[in-house]
């Protein structure tokens, strides 16, 4: 069976499934379409949450990330801490006292809390803007998944995607999404586990790919007697690239990117509402503990996953480095690639432009390396002139062009002769830049069973696993997006009275609509992904994080302070990034660089959230100390919030 008719058979077995369990559980209630009916159970509200949480992000491009990020892998591992992190936070500061509120939506509660229509809906304005801009990756991360596999272009991709999201997620609200959810967890897990444990069998004999990565290098069976992590180091920094194991060159903005991930995470609203589904109090904190093991299963396998992708890319591109040195033997060659099966994986993947590749001196190897900075700007400078002389107007004098491409090329001969790698200059190697001109961070855990020569099957598994992640996530964001306008905005503020029938059909017709604008955006991705996951996780930290833990743990903090501290977070984390992003992520709109020379204290766009929630806690503090304290039946609700009555039935105020 070729592998084509094996992903079809695979991904439409387990949307058959998914669209199945979305009619056996159907939302006959407005409960239902919220809460599930308050009535999952908190080892499968754990799964749930699990898929809820490993989005497209966690399956396809977290392992890229750690495997092919510049400032190496140890660096990387803030995603791990603080997307884990953020689980202790949730389980202990918020899970558990949200559910014994016993209302449906995050702005339900700070509206009450805060005795304010306005705070609820700056609380809906947040969350909207957050889920929104976190959907995006989803979408692309579907788009991507059908392309390589199902080979359909990724519009039409997105539109089957969009489909089965609108067939399980308007039909069954959270009661089908979170049935659905616990069966995509196992198809994820699954389909990211296995292919781990054949790479690590392979590389280091070892069957747990966590024991792996702390194991021995054993290509082919044989223990070379030198550690796993330790090979890699030498491969990498062999071809330029910095140490795999380095340590990060500012810690300051590590750990205010870990932390700001850590509350993000406890911040966003998709995540938060999967604990308004179960039946008692102390059901939220356990399932919030079940949510960690499963997640865990996940992210404690990720490093394994990336490091032995990265080591298995590098070795062939460099086949003598499996055994010896990288220049021990040539580099891969065009010729290899084109007719051996074994490396077809790399024809596939350069068609959907996700991996490039390009003989730029003409000796018939790709040679992949980590260009010196002076040879990476030269040829910067050199392609900007060839590209301004190709696009000079027909009979234009060119003069001037052509003379910038000589000075470009000169500058860029110059630094080919200064520039070593391996102990050699890059002109007596007659090399002239990297070859490998493209790997994207998306492709490396989609890639990794074809380029370790896995069985058809478990490439089939794994893009069943991809789609299972980005699409249970994405229904979590709509879900979230539909909750705040049908119960938030319309019952809430709209109209009040309104049947629980005609806000089930307002509920629905608000997740179809979400769905739509998703794909829509899905569509005509503003080009920036990694961005808008920093400003969603930023957004989160400095506003929704904030005003639960003060509304939760303060009886002091009023709805003035409330107010004035979302906005300034929002504002403050919002125009941080813009800053360097480009206002509203249009291009050439930033007004400083994006390098680090140019971040206020070292601190990074990906890391400001961090300081937008103290920003936030701070203005809140000051605002509510010189503005009337809460009214006392206020101070009384968040005083029986936080009494410790953990085991009884749910109370609604």
């Amino acid at each position: 069976m070729d592998q084509f008719t094996l992903n079809l058979l695979v991904v439409g077995a387990t949307f058959a499934l998914y669209i199945g369990i979305a009619i056996w559980a159907r939302a006959g209630t407005t409960a239902e379409f919220y809460a599930a009916g308050q009535g999952v159970h908190p080892v499968l509200n754990g799964m749930a949450t699990g898929a809820d949480w490993m989005s497209a992000a966690s399956f396809i491009s977290m392992a890229g990330i750690i495997a092919l990020a510049p400032a190496g892998g140890y660096e990387q591992s803030a995603y791990l801490m603080g997307w884990t992190g953020g689980y202790v936070l949730l389980a202990l500061l918020l899970a558990p006292y949200l559910r014994k509120f016993g209302k449906f939506t995050v702005p339900e509660f700070i509206g009450d809390r805060f005795y304010s229509k306005g705070a609820r809906l700056v609380a809906v304005v947040c969350l909207i803007v957050i889920s929104v801009t976190y959907v995006i990756g989803q979408m692309r991360g579907v788009g991507v998944t059908f392309s390589r596999f199902l080979e359909v272009t990724t519009d039409t991709g997105l539109y089957i995607g969009a489909a089965i999201v609108f067939a399980y997620a308007v039909l069954g609200g959270m009661k089908g999404i979170t049935y659905t959810q616990v069966a995509q967890y196992v198809v994820l897990i699954i389909a990211y586990t296995i292919p781990a444990i054949f790479i690590s069998l392979q590389l280091t004999g070892s069957f747990l790919p966590q024991l792996g990565l702390i194991g021995s290098y054993t290509p082919d069976g044989v223990d070379s007697g030198v550690a796993m992590l330790a090979k890699l180091d030498q491969v990498v920094t062999e071809l330029g690239f910095k140490a795999y194991t380095s340590e990060s060159a500012n810690m300051l903005n590590m750990v205010l990117f870990t932390m700001s991930l850590m509350i993000g995470t406890a911040g966003l609203p998709h995540v938060i509402i999967r604990f308004f589904t179960v039946p008692k109090v102390a059901d939220a904190r356990s399932s919030a503990g079940w949510a960690l093991v499963f997640i865990a299963l996940l992210y404690t396998v990720a490093p394994a996953v990336g490091s032995m992708a990265r080591l298995n890319l590098t070795t062939t591109m460099w086949p003598a480095s499996a055994t010896g040195s990288a220049f021990d033997g040539p580099a891969i060659t065009r010729a290899d690639i084109d007719s051996n099966p074994e490396l077809s994986w790399i024809r596939t993947w350069e068609k959907t432009g996700l991996l490039a590749m390009s003989d730029l001196n003409g000796d018939g190897q790709i040679q992949y390396f980590a260009e010196p900075a002076a040879t990476a700007a030269a040829n910067r400078e050199l392609a900007a002139a060839k590209t301004a002389l190709a696009g000079a107007a027909a009979g234009s004098d060119l003069t001037a062009l052509e003379a910038a491409v000589a000075d470009a090329t000169a500058k860029r001969d110059a630094a080919l002769a200064t520039d070593t790698i391996g102990g050699q200059t890059l002109a007596e190697r007659g090399w002239v830049g990297n070859e490998v001109t493209r790997i994207d961070n998306d492709m490396m855990v989609l890639a990794n069973p074809e380029i370790a020569a896995l069985p058809g099957w478990v490439v089939a598994l794994v893009a069943a696993g991809a789609l299972a992640a980005a699409l249970s996530t994405a229904a979590g964001l709509l879900l979230a997006i539909s909750s705040a306008i049908s119960h938030d905005l319309i019952k809430g503020m709209i109209n009040p009275g309104i049947t629980e029938k005609g806000e089930l059909l307002a509920a629905r017709i608000a997740m179809g609509f979400a769905i739509v604008v998703a794909t829509y955006l899905g569509l005509n991705p503003p080009g920036f992904a990694a961005q808008v996951v920093a400003l969603a996780f930023g957004l989160a930290a400095a506003t929704i994080f904030p005003v639960l833990m003060m509304g939760i743990f303060s009886k002091r903090i009023n709805k003035e302070g409330a107010i004035a501290g979302m906005l300034v977070g929002l504002v403050f984390t919002s125009v941080y990034i813009f800053i360097y992003k480009g206002w509203f992520f249009v291009p050439g709109t930033n007004m400083l660089p994006d390098t680090a020379a140019n971040y206020v204290f070292g601190i990074s766009p990906l890391s400001i959230g961090t300081v937008g929630a103290i920003v936030n806690f701070v203005t809140a503090y000051v605002v509510s100390s010189v503005t009337a304290a809460p009214p006392q039946a206020v101070q009384d609700l968040v005083e029986s919030i936080r009494v410790p009555r953990g085991a009884g039935k749910a109370q609604a105020h």
